[in-house]
């Protein structure tokens, strides 16, 4: 398909294609895993993402390009799974703002969308890293930027955006020393460099073949692996007043003052920093670092009305944020406090019901829940100040995009693992303020080490340690230590790395997996070798993770 010019029409199939494309590479994108722990899931969780959107566009019966592409990004938003998810999500929705009022669209218009993508993206992360998603993103929008001035083929174009996304993919190891130490790409950037493939099959006219250019097959095969958003950070509060809020546009207003994102983005940058807008065809979300809140809202005013208000401090000024599912509990009067805690298996789930979460979302390590499923959970809140415990990297940010898009309250507490989580909520106080408990719950994180025992997927080296596959490792707050071919073994010599002279307490969770000689070897173990430690054991009933140590 050779054309200067396209419609909605063509927008959708190739949307549906690189939807496709990606449905096709979702397991090679999978293996993409620098630690060789089973949850290779950057290929699924964008593979779901986009899904999610395509969903949203086949139901569709208009065909107006703002329609197309506003329902595609709700879609897309809605069901943004992991960070992948999320960062994709983002992506799309700074091409749809670029779109808006547009029923067709030429190689500049394309450019153009690409590039407010990668802004809007970029935007979203606090702080950026390279050597992913973002950098293929970047490059191949600038690449498009410059192409369109010359090339106004739209087929033309986009076999450039593909060509520079390619060769940024390769480039990512030299971004990321991990990435060049395990010898792979990054496994975001590989997803987007599918689906733009897709979106140049659809303007060619192609089938999609679903098979992967010769170096990634034998990158693959080489067996290292790596999944990048686990780089990706989620945004922190540290100083001055935290400041967050949305404003739902007023159509009157809007006649009298239109809104133009750069400008106001621009206005407010001059009152503070960390400064993040994201807008939607029915509001914006603002949330800057400022010594003046006042005037931010009164600037931000004149658009619309403010609501979702949020302002923290060193003392309290107002605290806000709060999620809870009830879990078919459907109660009348509206409780101060809900928490929401994501877990797998009876056992960790139950743990977290004795000590205080109100509802818990089924999912973590391989079973990320979407954005869709955190949003059902705070509609079904009842409370006035909700807190989420993530409990994963991998669901933080789908908590954060879930927090923009509610009109509620959310507090989200960073918990990137169980005993996180565990720790957390202990430190919770119903007879303290919003940013007491907050401020004790991020405390506890900081005090807590985490210990995971797994097994490897395959064969691989990494910081110089060979893993063998189906061998057991250790890892102690994220970083593997010990590896060996028998469960307690690892245990065991994780339990020696993991524990320092100031630790008091250990509690280990027992997982799906192990059976009660082993259980046995391992208390007799504790009894005979552990000293001034006191030691616990719970069956968590998790699946993944034979052993998971909370050290205290």
């Amino acid at each position: 398909m050779n054309t200067n010019i396209i419609n909605s029409s063509t927008l959708i199939q190739m949307i549906q294609m690189g939807a496709t494309n990606l449905s096709n590479y979702k397991e090679i994108i999978n293996k993409l895993n620098v630690f060789p722990v089973p949850d290779g899931d950057t290929g699924t969780n964008m593979n779901l993402s986009m899904s999610s959107g395509v969903k949203e566009i086949n139901n569709i019966a208009n065909e107006e390009m703002s329609t197309v592409v506003n329902a595609f990004v709700k879609g897309l938003l809605m069901g943004a799974r992991g960070n992948s998810g999320v960062i994709l999500s983002q992506l799309f929705r700074g091409f749809s703002s670029s779109l808006e009022g547009k029923n067709e669209i030429n190689a500049i218009d394309l450019a153009t969308a690409l590039d407010a993508g990668v802004q809007v993206a970029y935007q979203s992360v606090t702080t950026p890293v390279e050597g992913t998603i973002l950098t293929v993103a970047k490059d191949a929008a600038k690449v498009a930027v410059e192409e369109a001035q010359k090339v106004k083929n739209i087929t033309e174009l986009m076999e450039k955006v593909v060509e520079a996304a390619k060769k940024s993919l390769e480039r990512t190891p030299d971004l990321l020393p991990i990435l060049k130490e395990v010898g792979v790409v990054d496994s975001g950037g590989k997803g987007l460099v599918v689906i733009y493939d897709g979106f140049l099959a659809a303007l060619k006219g192609e089938e999609i073949s679903g098979k992967d250019e010769t170096n990634m097959e034998m990158r693959i095969q080489q067996e290292h692996e790596h999944a990048v958003q686990s780089f990706i950070s989620a945004e922190s509060i540290e100083y001055g007043y935290c400041t967050e809020f949305f404003v739902e546009f007023d159509p009157e207003k809007l006649d009298k003052t239109p809104f133009d994102e750069n400008a106001f983005r621009t206005t407010l940058s001059e009152y503070g920093d960390s400064l993040l807008v994201a807008s939607d065809h029915d509001f914006v979300k603002i949330h800057i670092h400022t010594e003046y809140p006042g005037k931010v809202m009164t600037i931000a005013q004149q658009y619309g009305q403010l609501t979702k208000i949020d302002i923290e401090n060193m003392r309290k000024q107002y605290a806000s944020i709060i999620d809870e599912s009830l879990e078919g509990k459907g109660q009348e009067v509206e409780k101060e406090y809900g928490i929401i805690a994501v877990a797998f298996g009876s056992g960790l789930k139950e743990m977290f019901e004795s000590i205080g979460a109100t509802t818990i979302i089924e999912g973590g390590q391989t079973m990320n829940p979407s954005t869709e499923d955190l949003l059902t959970a705070i509609e079904k809140t009842n409370a006035k100040h909700t807190f989420i415990f993530p409990n994963n990297k991998n669901i933080i940010l789908s908590a954060n995009q879930a927090k923009e898009l509610s009109t509620k309250n959310i507090i989200i507490i960073p918990t990137k693992t169980i005993p996180q989580g565990i720790s957390a909520l202990f430190a919770f106080d119903e007879e303290e303020s919003v940013d007491t408990n907050e401020e004790n719950m991020m405390a506890a994180i900081e005090d807590v080490k985490t210990g995971l025992v797994t097994y490897a997927t395959r064969d691989t080296v990494i910081h110089h340690m060979e893993i063998k596959k189906d061998s057991y490792m250790g890892l102690n707050d994220g970083t593997i230590k010990v590896t060996n071919p028998d469960k307690l073994e690892t245990v065991q010599l994780l339990i020696n790395e993991i524990i320092d002279e100031d630790d008091e307490i250990i509690t280990i969770f027992y997982g799906e997996d192990v059976q009660e000689d082993e259980l046995n070897r391992l208390k007799h173990y504790v009894n005979e070798h552990v000293e001034d430690v006191d030691v616990e054991f719970y069956f968590g009933n998790q699946p993944i993770y034979s052993f998971i140590l909370m050290v205290e």
